[in-house]
């Protein structure tokens, strides 16, 4: 059970996901492409949004594009789609459920997780078409 004032979504179950509620995060995002060894930069965590991921090949942060440097490699013009959570982890089949029918209408995504919930990316040009494929699967959908 997540520590939070509102028990988790799926009451502990281990059942495919139903229709989920979605919301629609406000700001444009951008994903940007650091070296490995480089500091997270000051920049990465402002704004209302932000995901910093490290691997052995990259840093990779994800936040409000108005926040990125011009001359920092990054993809600019995503929207955030928020699974309602807070989720249950043993809760399964959440993203397949999202994915598919975003896969199904050619959108490409970019996915990803916090303790509480998932989190998809959908290119703006792209969002109200993401959204009516996730309506048609069962989801709500909600504006941030």
């Amino acid at each position: 059970m997540v520590d939070n004032d509102r028990p988790p979504l799926g009451g502990g179950s281990s059942a495919s996901a139903p229709g989920m509620t979605l919301k629609v995060l406000p700001e444009q995002l951008a994903i940007a492409h650091l070296g490995p060894k480089e500091a997270v930069p000051r920049w990465a965590d402002q704004g209302g949004f932000s995901c910093i991921t490290r691997t052995q090949e990259s840093l990779t942060i994800v936040c409000a594009q108005v926040f990125v440097p011009s001359g920092v490699p990054s993809d600019l013009g995503w929207r955030c789609i928020e699974v309602q959570g807070p989720l249950d982890l043993s809760l399964t089949g959440i993203l397949a459920s999202l994915v598919t029918p975003l896969g199904e209408a050619g959108i490409p995504v970019f996915v990803m997780s916090s303790f509480e919930t998932d989190f998809i990316l959908v290119k703006q040009a792209r969002l109200a078409e993401a959204r009516r494929a996730l309506e048609r699967a069962g989801h709500s959908i909600l504006d941030g």
